[in-house]
C-alpha cells in the first residue's frame, strides 16, 4: 500500500508519530519517503538521530497552522496522516485559542493543502473526546472530524483526495498519558493522585492502535469514520496494577476529585452516530456520515449494524488488574 509512495506524519515526532514510523518503515519496507512535520526543532533531533542514515526519512520544521510551509512539505505526497494537535485536555482549557488555531484551523490548512497537491488519502486521527465533547479539546476534535469527513463532499467532484478519520481511545505510554504519570508518582512519593475511583478509560498499547490504523486506509473509500473498539477499565484498576508492578504495601492513593473539563466515562460511538453505525471488524466500528453517498452504500450496506445504542467506556470489554498487568508488562518503554 505505501511501498513506493511518498508519505507525510504531521506531528510525527510524538508518541503516535514516532509509532506511525517505526511501523510504517517495518511493514512497508520500499517506501520512498517518509516525512516528519513537526514544529519541535529538539524532537526533531532526537528523531534523526534514532534513525540516523535511513535515507527514507526527511524531516521538516514546521507547524500546521503555517499554510505556505505544510504545503510546501505536502507536495507530491501520496498519503497524509494528520497527527498534529494540542491534546491535553487541562492544556487545551488553559489556551482555548491556540487550541482552536492548531486543532482547527490547522486541520482545514491539511485539508486544502491535500486538494492543491494532489494527495490520494488523508487520514485523520481523532479522539473519543471527540464525542458528545465536554471539554475545548474535545470540540475542536469534533470539529476537525467534521471539516475532514465533509471534504469529501463540499469540493469539486473531481476531488482526487479521499479523507477519512479514525477514532480511537487513550493509547498507553502516549506523552502525558496516566500510566507514565502513576509511574512517576509511585518512584518519587510511593503516593498516585486518582480523579475518581469509578472513572473509566479506554485503553490500547500504541502498537495495537497504529497498527489498525493501517487496514482501515486500506479498506477506505473516503467519508468513512473508523473506530477503534478498544477495551476499557477504571481508574482504580489502573492504579491498582501500577502499585503492583511498582509500588509496596506503603503506597497510597489519594483522591483528588474530575478535574475541569473531565468525563466520568468516555465514549467512542454516540447515541446519535449509532444509526448509521456498523460493526467493521472484530477491531473497529464503522461510522457512516449522514450524507448519502453511493460508494459508501454499495460496500457496507451488507454489514451488520452496530449492536449498542452507543459505545462507552463503560459497555466496552473491561481489562481485570491481571490483563492489564500482562498488558503492561509488554510495553518495553514502562521499564527504562
Amino acid at each position: 500500500m505505501l511501498n513506493n509512495k511518498i508519505v507525510l506524519v504531521t506531528g510525527g515526532t510524538g508518541s503516535w508519530g514516532h509509532e506511525v514510523v517505526r511501523q510504517i518503515l517495518e511493514k512497508f519496507p520500499d517506501v520512498k519517503q517518509i516525512r516528519i512535520y513537526s514544529r519541535g526543532e529538539h524532537k526533531q533531533v532526537d528523531m534523526r538521530q534514532l534513525y540516523a542514515g535511513d535515507a527514507r526519512l526527511k524531516f521538516i520544521v514546521g507547524d500546521v497552522r503555517d499554510k505556505p510551509v505544510l504545503e510546501f512539505a505536502m507536495s507530491g505526497a501520496d498519503f497524509v496522516f494528520h497527527l498534529a494537535a494540542l491534546k491535553h485536555v487541562p492544556v487545551c482549557e488553559d489556551n482555548s485559542w491556540e487550541s482552536v488555531l492548531t486543532n482547527v484551523i490547522g486541520t482545514q490548512n491539511v485539508i486544502e493543502c491535500a486538494i492543491r497537491c494532489e494527495v490520494a488519502t488523508v487520514v485523520d486521527i481523532s479522539t473519543d473526546k471527540a464525542v458528545d465533547p465536554f471539554n475545548i479539546y474535545g470540540i475542536t476534535k469534533a470539529c476537525g472530524e467534521k471539516l475532514m469527513i465533509n471534504s469529501n463532499y463540499n469540493y469539486p467532484r473531481n476531488t482526487k483526495t479521499k479523507f477519512v478519520c479514525i477514532r480511537g481511545g487513550n493509547v498507553l505510554g502516549t506523552n502525558g498519558s496516566v500510566i507514565p504519570l502513576f509511574k512517576k508518582q509511585i518512584l518519587e512519593k510511593n503516593e498516585i493522585t486518582v480523579t475518581d475511583p469509578k472513572m473509566t478509560r479506554y485503553l490500547m498499547s500504541t502498537r495495537q492502535a497504529v497498527s489498525l490504523i493501517f487496514t482501515a486506509v486500506e479498506n477506505a473509500v473516503g467519508g468513512e469514520l473508523f473506530v477503534m473498539r478498544m477495551p476499557a477499565t477504571t481508574v482504580e484498576i489502573m492504579a491498582k496494577a501500577m502499585i503492583e508492578m511498582f509500588g509496596n504495601k506503603e503506597t497510597k492513593i489519594k483522591i483528588i476529585g474530575v478535574r475541569p473539563g473531565e468525563k466520568m466515562h468516555e465514549v467512542l460511538v454516540s447515541k446519535n452516530e449509532s444509526a448509521t453505525s456498523h460493526q467493521f471488524s472484530d477491531d473497529y466500528f464503522l461510522v457512516r456520515p449522514q450524507i448519502v453517498d453511493k460508494k459508501l452504500q454499495q460496500k457496507y450496506d451488507k454489514l451488520p449494524k452496530m449492536q449498542h445504542p452507543e459505545f462507552t467506556s463503560q459497555n466496552a470489554k473491561q481489562l481485570s488488574q491481571a490483563e492489564l498487568v500482562a498488558l503492561l508488562k509488554k510495553e518495553k518503554w514502562l521499564f527504562n
